[in-house]
């Protein structure tokens, strides 16, 4: 029977779990006992043994000898966990009217006991439990596959995992052994299909996972795929087992009831997004591992001090909240205060944000000394976020509690005015923590001092890479383009300039603006009139280029607050006003019209924040010289142009605002014109040599094209790439004939089409333009129909392959050549275009549809006369012209004969309706490629629409939209008449 992903992949995650093997079960017809050394957890049960019906989604006999096995009132009493129940199942109900996020918040209040009902003495409320949190062996733990769950239609999960009868995780599995099947087309049935079928079936849920036997990723409810992360192993990130066993180990570690407990317990934030959307964040493995070692170091009480790198944009502000949330929560700790200070210049940084979204309880922020010794002199017990820099004025022994523990962001910040030091004077018995997105230097004596406990290895308690960011796909690489070297700077006039200065990194607006009037001749050089305008120009070339066709935005980062204003003036020569917006901060000797023109103060500065991360304002550009080069969070940033001297901390941070994850975001980009990266290793000199490969240059990327153009046209060695058409196309394809070929062709071109979008516009491919347009087509023609597979081979074409395409649509969207489609177009073009192996392949398909209908006249006579046709030819009767002539005139008589045919035969389907309707829209324009775009249309609507959305605003607005992402693969949704009438006939048959 071979490899399938049930007996390969669903099978090995129950025997994982279990110790349970279902391969063997099956072939005896019976069920192992558990195997001893997996432990007593999880036990399995096939679904004939849970008991339930297939419209319930808690197995409630199990939950009601929970309730009565962890409430005493209710042991006491167990008519009174019919009560709970029924609570339980009107949040399961409301799922449809509240939605699924709101409903699993209310549902997860009721799983970590913060509800209560008035079963006590005079109706007085106490807790109930659901799980005991305290003692996990009086949880009932089963595991059991193919769970049949129905609602708006049925659907049969792969493995489902159930706590005292709840079920708390889904996991999908997928086939091992066909290449372009991955974890990715799991994760998508569970998010986009199971989730708005089923989404009761989530309404109790942890997490979801989903695997094809190589890699394991998992995600929370709603969770768009870009952020499903995978788990790693603790101690073993380096040496990952490949295959099953890779997985085996991740899942136990990840599924294993102390690590779910936990999750649900205490890393699991219900938040707020910008759109004002409630959603839901679950840890990825760095912040779950760093949070519970800040947690298990202070419980323990040894060691005072740690010290913790995670590289940029991988969630240090989440890491934070699950650490100050955990500690409050800890009942050894008695209640402790938490201190998290932020950096210098914004406390209103993504760090309050966070936690104010995310609504933690007994949050302050403070940002005066004065308030903050208050608060410490009066035992404030609660989480407090204040700035490092206001220790400055700290007196010693502020406050002596052991309970103190304070987290530090940014905390080779520290380094400046030995603020270390007077940190740990004013509070000496508190626990330091120190967290920072750049490595520590060795000569940084006062960081290392301040949290660097020297029992940790090389000085870091937890770190997590630029390498292990990118390998998880937590953040995205980094590409630098050098620029216009006759724009560059002189360095040793710089040298000079900035000898005054340690690090220029570390100035304010303010301090930048006096620095380059010290320096009067490089001022004068870097805002040289021509200079700026050759700069700008570069800029609106790059972005209208490279920047915008994909939808994403760019920051502009100039030497001062003078140049930020002459570089906007000048980029308004080339966009609308609307499009660029400065954001600098202005003092009190300014002269008043400068203050009133550009300054920014707080709350503008978070609406202009909000107006650049929304996609559809008019907001391209920031401008800026100091403020939001760091803690500054907008992912749709994909490109920084570059013209101020920044290093090190500084620069790595501000180059890392473009590396955050974005749908269809590949990669970050960054220009430069100041000469920053001249010299790469100079600018980050970081002890981390892994530093220094942080940011590739794109000439590393034109080396790699040659070799990635051969070998993707390899695939195609003996075929003619000048024929054009039908018959170049069809040839292409047969070259790639089965699926390995076909997935095989797909990894080659997408790492092709990866190189082709980061180098483009870029005249190293111009020798290249045919052959990757000609791969382009062949790529978008054999791409499965959207019936969701291959989701991570068969991605979207970017932004520059797909207008390269449109430039020369003629190959592109013909008929599936895997089928021989008979219409009115295809007659036509063999009747103009006589060509023997159409002819023949014509009239093979005509023989074969008079045999599957032979018994109606109708067909009966055409049946006939095409015998007598072929009987004429045999005998040289007939020339061959009046042969493909006649063949052509029984075609089209086929063709309609079996049109009324199927009309008769069925009311009309909702495809046949569809069909109909193309087909009478149809002009020279449409491609001729009616079935597809129909296949197409019909397997979108059928995955999002659900009995009854015509009824409701958010189903109407999910069928419009999949509606017009079908027609944008034909270059058909201008067509607003088509739109309204195809969108008419789902309305009516769907």
């Amino acid at each position: 029977m071979g490899f399938t992903e049930l007996n390969s992949v669903e099978h090995y995650i129950i025997h994982q779990m279990t110790g349970i093997n279902l391969n063997d079960a099956q072939s005896n017809n019976q069920v192992n006992e558990p195997h001893g050394e997996y432990g007593l957890q999880w036990q399995f049960q096939s679904p004939e043994q849970l008991g339930r019906g297939v419209n319930e989604v808690l197995v409630e006999s199990e939950l009601v000898k929970a309730l009565i096995r962890l409430n005493p009132v209710i042991e006491a009493n167990p008519n009174l966990a019919d009560e709970v129940i029924h609570k339980l199942r009107a949040i399961l109900i409301s799922v449809n009217q509240v939605g699924l996020v709101k409903a699993n918040e209310e549902f997860f209040a009721w799983m970590t006991g913060e509800k209560t009902m008035p079963f006590g003495e005079n109706n007085r409320h106490v807790p109930v439990n659901l799980i005991d949190f305290d003692d996990l062996t009086q949880n009932d733990y089963v595991v059991t596959n193919q769970f049949r769950i129905h609602h708006r239609e049925t659907k049969i999960p792969d493995v489902v995992l159930m706590i005292n009868g709840i079920p708390v995780v889904v996991g999908e599995a997928k086939t091992p052994i066909r290449p372009s099947v991955s974890w990715l087309d799991g994760a998508h049935e569970v998010h986009s299909i199971y989730e708005n079928a089923v989404p009761q079936l989530f309404v109790p849920n942890i997490l979801s996972f989903a695997t094809e036997g190589k890699e394991l990723f998992y995600g929370a409810i709603r969770c768009p795929l870009e952020f499903w992360a995978p788990w790693r192993v603790e101690d073993a990130q380096l040496t990952r087992a490949v295959g099953l066993s890779g997985v085996g180990a991740e899942l136990t570690d990840l599924l294993s009831p102390v690590r779910l407990l936990d999750i649900m317990r205490n890393f699991s934030l219900f938040t707020t997004n910008k759109k004002k959307q409630r959603i839901k964040v679950i840890p990825r493995f760095q912040q779950y591992e760093g949070a519970n070692r800040i947690v298990e170091r202070v419980i323990e009480g040894k060691i005072k001090k740690g010290l913790i790198w995670h590289f940029q944009g991988s969630g240090k502000s989440l890491l934070m909240v699950f650490a100050a949330q955990k500690l409050r929560r800890a009942a050894q700790l008695k209640s402790p205060t938490v201190i998290v200070l932020v950096d210098r210049t914004d406390l209103d940084t993504q760090i309050s944000g966070t936690f104010n979204a995310a609504d933690v309880d007994n949050v302050e922020s403070t940002d005066s000394i004065k308030e903050l010794q208050q608060m410490l002199e009066r035992d404030t017990r609660k989480i407090i976020i204040s700035m490092i820099h206001k220790f400055r004025d700290a007196k010693p022994n502020m406050n002596e509690r052991e309970n103190i523990i304070v987290l530090v962001d940014e905390a080779h910040r520290t380094q400046e005015g030995d603020l270390g030091r007077q940190m740990r004077a004013a509070l000496p018995n508190a626990f330091l923590f120190g967290l920072t997105g750049t490595p520590v230097n060795k000569a940084d004596k006062n960081t290392f001092w301040a949290f660097g406990a020297e029992e940790d290895k090389g000085g870091y308690m937890s770190r997590y890479t630029f390498h292990d960011s990118i390998r998880d796909e937590a953040t995205l690489p980094l590409h630098f383009e050098p620029r216009l070297v006759d724009v560059h700077v002189d360095k040793e006039a710089l040298d000079k300039a900035f000898k005054d200065f340690k690090d220029s990194a570390a100035l304010t607006d303010e301090e930048a603006d006096a620095l380059n009037q010290k320096s009067a001749k490089m001022s004068a050089f870097l805002k040289s009139p021509e200079r700026v305008e050759k700069i700008v120009e570069d800029i609106a070339i790059h972005f209208m280029d490279k920047v915008e066709p994909h939808g994403f935005k760019a920051m502009i980062v100039t030497p001062d607050r003078y140049a930020c204003v002459q570089y906007k003036e000048e980029l308004d020569k080339h966009f609308d006003e609307a499009a660029s917006k400065v954001v600098i901060s202005t003092s009190a000797n300014d002269d008043y019209e400068f203050k009133q023109k550009w300054g920014v103060d707080k709350s503008q500065q978070e609406k202009l924040v909000d107006e650049f991360n929304d996609a559809k304002s008019e907001l391209k550009f920031i401008i800026v010289t100091a403020k939001l080069l760091t803690g500054f969070d907008a992912p749709i940033c994909q490109t920084m142009y570059l013209d101020k001297s920044i290093k090190d901390h500084t620069l790595l941070q501000a180059i890392c605002r473009t590396n955050r994850l974005y749908p269809n975001k590949t990669f970050g980009c960054i220009v430069d014109y100041f000469g920053v990266f001249d010299d790469a290793a100079k600018a980050l000199e970081f002890d981390e040599e892994s530093v220094q490969q942080v940011i590739s240059n794109l000439s590393e990327l034109r080396a790699k094209l040659p070799k990635a153009m051969a070998d993707t046209l390899a695939h195609f060695a003996d075929v003619d790439r000048t024929i054009e058409g039908f018959e170049g196309l069809e040839a292409a394809q047969n070259a790639i004939s089965t699926d390995e070929k076909k997935d095989a062709f797909a990894l080659d071109f997408k790492y092709l089409a990866k190189l082709w979008e980061s180098l483009s516009p870029d005249s190293v491919l111009d020798e290249y333009n045919e052959d990757y347009k000609w791969l382009a087509q062949v790529y978008e023609s054999v791409k499965p129909a959207s019936d969701n597979i291959g989701k991570l081979l068969w991605l979207t074409l970017g932004a520059q392959t797909t207008q390269l395409i449109h430039d020369n649509v003629h190959v592109g969207n013909v008929h599936n050549l895997e089928e021989f489609v008979l219409d009115a177009d295809v007659i036509e073009n063999i009747f103009n275009n006589p060509d023997p192996r159409k002819t023949k392949q014509l009239e093979k398909e005509l023989a074969k549809r008079f045999k599957d209908r032979g018994d109606l006249p109708v067909f009966k006579s055409l049946s006939e006369r095409l015998e007598a046709l072929r009987d004429k030819a045999e005998k040289g009767l007939i020339a061959s012209i009046d042969f493909v002539k006649e063949l052509c005139k029984i075609a089209k008589e086929t063709v309609q004969a079996e049109k009324e045919l199927d009309y008769e035969l069925q009311e009309k389907t909702p495809k046949a309706a569809l069909t109909d309707l193309f087909l009478e829209l149809k002009d020279d324009q449409t491609p001729a490629v009616v079935e597809r775009i129909v296949t197409d249309i019909d397997a979108i609507v059928r995955v999002v629409r659900f009995p009854g959305w015509q009824g409701t605003t958010g189903g109407e607005r999910e069928v419009q939209k999949s509606l017009r992402k079908a027609l944008l693969k034909y270059k058909l949704h201008t067509d607003q008449i088509l739109f309204d009438r195809a969108y008419g006939y789902i309305k009516e048959y769907y």
